[in-house]
């Protein structure tokens, strides 16, 4: 009989923007208030999904053009910019920035705190994200205090996720064979990049969206960190 994949992971490691902190819930409301205090035609969800769709673009472009690691919450910047020109929406420097410091604000979706808990009895708890490391400093110490043995930025490697150096990296950070670590992310692209660089890999559901075409699939996928887990208790 084959051995379990997952009998040798004794770490977690967790996206961060999306996974544990519910960007959705943090950042909609007071886009909403500047959308209306503007007078602005597109409403809240739609700007955010045009928000975060372009953050995405944002980084990944970041990345192919291999000019500097620009960090994060730049790539949010630019991100709202264009989206802002994209909707005819007039704005001075100081409400762009006014805006962006919603991102200081960011609240955990409300089953990370019991699934952490749980979780950490069992396996090391790590952060693997794109996020600057004062940023990730930031929000742990005022956002989540959940208690992650390691902070690790993509900044180490230069590149977004999922660029192979970031999961790489992280390992070698860690001191672990990739297969000792497990990516769990609520982003199927995470997962996928995770997995092609050797790690387990764990697709947190919360959009109910599907995997990538990819033959880099997540070794089992749940609904939120409560099942999470249920799953890896058994």
């Amino acid at each position: 009989m084959a051995s379990n994949p997952l009998s040798r992971v004794t770490t977690l490691a967790f996206d961060i923007f999306g996974t544990v902190l519910d960007l959705t819930g943090s950042m909609t409301p007071p886009t909403r208030q500047f959308l209306q205090n503007k007078g602005a035609a597109i409403g809240a969800d739609r700007f955010w999904d045009q928000w975060r769709a372009r953050q995405r673009i944002e980084q990944y472009q970041d990345s192919l053009m291999m000019l500097g690691h620009s960090g994060y919450l730049e790539t949010c910047r630019r991100a709202l910019l264009y989206c802002l020109r994209l909707n005819n929406i007039p704005f001075t420097d100081e409400e762009a920035h006014a805006v962006m410091q919603a991102w200081q604000e960011l609240k955990p979706h409300p089953d990370c705190a019991e699934g952490l808990r749980r979780l950490g009895k069992r396996y090391q708890l790590v952060a693997l994200s794109n996020g600057e490391q004062p940023y990730l400093d930031h929000l742990e110490k005022e956002r989540m205090r959940f208690g992650f043995k390691a902070l690790i930025s993509v900044q180490r490697a230069g590149m977004f996720k999922p660029h192979p150096s970031v999961y790489r990296t992280g390992a070698m950070v860690l001191g672990l064979e990739p297969d000792c670590i497990m990516m769990v992310a609520a982003h199927a692209f995470d997962v996928m990049g995770a997995r092609a660089c050797g790690y387990r890999g764990a697709y947190v559901n919360r959009y109910r969206l599907p995997t990538e075409e990819s033959p880099f699939k997540p070794d089992f996928e749940v609904r939120d960190f409560i099942e999470l887990a249920n799953w890896l208790e058994c």
